[in-house]
């Protein structure tokens, strides 16, 4: 069967209405502090909401033929469609001049990712914006993390049919696993779980900070997003309080939420017996002790692998120091959320190298984290043994097992299949951005912090610059490979198989 173009318009046309009723909430935002840019989120909540009407009130009919190939068109091309129409008020308001870094932004922002364009290149720093656009940036991160399709499945009944198709395709991880057989029940637990959260946090926030800056962290710690309020991120606070309790939630936010579920349920046994939450939590606690290692200036003098020259690197002389922005820095990489309170190339090499593994970590499958995901590293490192088993013992039969179960072929396959494009990606985004001019570091550490979904890199796009120097192109590039990583690379790469629209 050929793809039915009417019902995925149709589709986004439901998810543009929903778009352009969020809009209001920063034109609301914008009028509270009388701001005028409120009138350019007013303006482009109108066009989205007549247009996703248009498209909706025209071919609703069609609605109901929403098969597995719509649902992938509709995820991929609505991730799109919304980044395009979430950057007009960056323009529209007289935020930004150009419309590469406005879709960059904006991007940056539904996927979750954190990387910024502002305070370089002329744009204005993120303290210059006004709260109307800071509270839209924090909205689009809380709106990506869980997913603007899982939310809609959950308070839209008219995606009620077909609705299993958009899940399978938007839920991160190598399979989705409902909590409940019927897909609209789901997504209804799964938010409500990811509000109940988010309010915590504002709670947890509102002694250390304003109730804008704890609703705006708030959003984008559970979406393990990373923008910030602040120029100087998480560290501009300068409170080990704050710092503490955005840990506690970036590392909630890159458990599966699943697992959370069954928390709440009153079965905690189930989170140790769970392998990926073990190793999450294992290489979490690891690499802090790693870098924590590597930052204190105690164990330069008494650990020769920690050892550099007086002054040539950035210390902390307590350990309590020392830990707390390892902890920080381990549980922001690793989770994807970007986040920073330091400039992690600054620390010695032990802890900046950490640092750099952690990029290819990210957190547990079901979560709001980007990257390879913990059990795909798990996957992939047993079958790794059992190749070896089998050299060993030609004729046995030996297969991968999770928890107890054997892992089917083709969900082998998929995470096989899975690092070999993330690994391609990585590679064409390192060799577009080395041609456009940037250092082989930082045109590397941008292509895997665009398609982890992570933010701040290394070198030039580092803790402490930014991605406004990039060229247009090379910004264009980037926004693809975050769309692609988000939407873990093949509902995205599908549409580029001219098999997808063919009967």
């Amino acid at each position: 069967m050929p793809l039915h173009i009417k019902a995925v318009c149709a589709t986004l046309g439901a998810l543009l209405m929903f778009l352009g009723g969020a809009l209001l909430l920063p034109m609301a935002v914008g009028i509270y502090y009388s701001e005028p840019a409120w009138r350019a989120f007013g303006a482009t909540a109108a066009f989205s909401l007549l247009l996703g009407f248009a498209l909706w009130r025209g071919l609703r009919d069609f609605s109901g033929h929403l098969g597995i190939r719509e649902g992938f068109a509709v995820v991929a091309l609505s991730w799109l469609a919304l980044s395009l129409v979430g950057s007009v008020p960056f323009v529209l308001g007289g935020a930004l001049d150009s419309w590469a870094d406005a879709f960059f932004e904006t991007m940056s922002g539904f996927t979750t990712t954190g990387a910024s364009i502002l305070g370089g290149g002329g744009n204005p720093a993120i303290s210059e914006l006004p709260h109307a656009f800071l509270f839209w940036r924090s909205l689009m991160q809380w709106l990506g993390g869980m997913g603007i399709i899982v939310l809609t499945l959950a308070i839209l009944p008219i995606l009620g049919i077909g609705g299993m198709q958009l899940f399978k395709a938007e839920v991160p991880g190598p399979s989705a696993d409902k909590i409940t057989p019927r897909v609209r029940e789901t997504a209804r637990r799964l938010w409500f779980i990811y509000v109940g959260f988010t309010a915590l946090q504002v709670l947890f926030l509102l002694p250390a900070m304003s109730l804008f800056d704890s609703v705006n962290h708030a959003f984008t710690t559970m979406a393990t997003a990373g923008f910030s309020t602040q120029d100087a991120s998480i560290g501009g606070y300068g409170s080990a309080y704050v710092e503490w309790v955005i840990i506690a939630f970036m590392f909630i936010g890159g458990m599966n939420f699943v697992l959370h579920y069954h928390l709440l349920k009153g079965r905690p046994r189930i989170l140790f017996r769970d392998a990926e939450f073990r190793v999450y939590a294992a290489i979490a606690l690891a690499a802090i002790a790693l870098v924590a290692a590597g930052a204190w200036s105690a164990a330069g003098h008494a650990m020769p692998w920690v050892e550099g020259e007086p002054g040539a690197f950035q210390r902390y002389d307590s350990l309590s120091d020392a830990v707390r922005h390892a902890a920080f820095q381990v549980v922001s990489i690793m989770t994807t959320t970007g986040y920073t309170t330091a400039d992690y190339q600054l620390w010695a090499p032990l802890a900046a190298g950490i640092v750099f593994l952690l990029f290819f970590c990210g957190g547990m499958a079901g979560s709001t984290s980007g990257g390879v995901k913990i059990i795909r590293h798990m996957l992939m490192f047993r079958n790794s043994f059992r190749e070896i088993r089998q050299l060993l013992h030609p004729s046995a039969v030996i297969h991968v097992r999770l928890g107890g179960d054997v892992v089917p072929r083709d969900i082998m396959s998929n995470v096989l299949s899975f690092v070999v494009l993330y690994v391609g990606g990585v590679g064409l985004g390192t060799m577009i951005m080395f041609v456009l001019g940037l250092d082989l570091l930082s045109a590397f550490s941008a292509a895997v912090a665009s398609i982890g979904n992570i933010g701040p890199a290394f070198g030039s796009v580092g803790p402490a610059g930014n991605y406004a120097h990039i060229p247009a192109l090379g910004k264009w590039a980037l926004s693809f490979l975050m769309m692609a990583g988000r939407l873990e690379l093949f509902t995205v790469l599908i549409l580029l198989a001219p098999a997808f629209w063919k009967r």
